[in-house]
């Protein structure tokens, strides 16, 4: 970092807080986008030129979707219960929220949630290119199951299969979820099976 551009190369997007308490003001960020220094991604977000680390799509889908949370299928993957690489990055945004502009990369699938599903089971989580917002694994696995239809049958069930196998699995929050979230009946017939 330097007077110049005081910038770090390890963080790829900055929002306007972020950039104000670097001591920047308005006038000075939009001298750093003139200079290419800074990209404008939207009315809040910048994208750091000179970031050299690696990329996130998790990362990259929080700086267009701030409050957005890495849901479904993304969040499957990112916990190792499915080798399916979505087309898109999975997105939990609540019922009323908006997003107003999209990226290119990566492409954003954006489940708009009632609040009581989207707000549970928030965590944050880190990539080697950034921190996101994610669902825990258990809210992510009763989510699936819930919306099976729209996941498919098979993959939810490999999904459900590979979460049982795992040692640190927690069945307890994961029924819990599920009976908050309208799907207690699907699980215990999966279950019945499964295990």
């Amino acid at each position: 970092m330097n007077r110049n551009n005081p910038l770090s190369p390890d963080q790829r997007f900055y929002s306007i807080d972020d950039l104000q308490k670097l001591g920047l003001s308005y006038y000075r960020i939009n001298k750093m986008v003139e200079q290419h220094l800074l990209s404008k991604m939207n009315k809040k977000m910048y994208e750091n030129a000179a970031y050299s680390g690696d990329e996130s799509d998790y990362a990259a889908a929080m700086a267009y979707a701030p409050k957005g949370v890495i849901c479904m299928m993304s969040a499957a993957r990112f916990y190792g219960l499915t080798n399916y690489l979505p087309d898109a990055v999975d997105v939990a945004i609540e019922r009323n929220m908006k997003v107003s502009t999209l990226p290119e990369w990566p492409q954003l699938h954006f489940w708009y949630f009632p609040q009581g599903r989207y707000e549970a089971g928030i965590v944050t989580a880190q990539d080697e290119g950034g921190e996101f917002r994610i669902y825990d694994i258990e809210k992510t696995v009763a989510d699936i199951l819930y919306y099976r239809n729209k996941i498919g049958i098979e993959e939810t069930r490999e999904i459900l299969k590979n979460y049982l196998s795992k040692a640190d699995r927690n069945l307890p929050a994961l029924h819990r979820y599920a009976e908050k979230l309208g799907c207690g009946k699907i699980l215990g017939t999966y279950l019945e099976v499964l295990l």
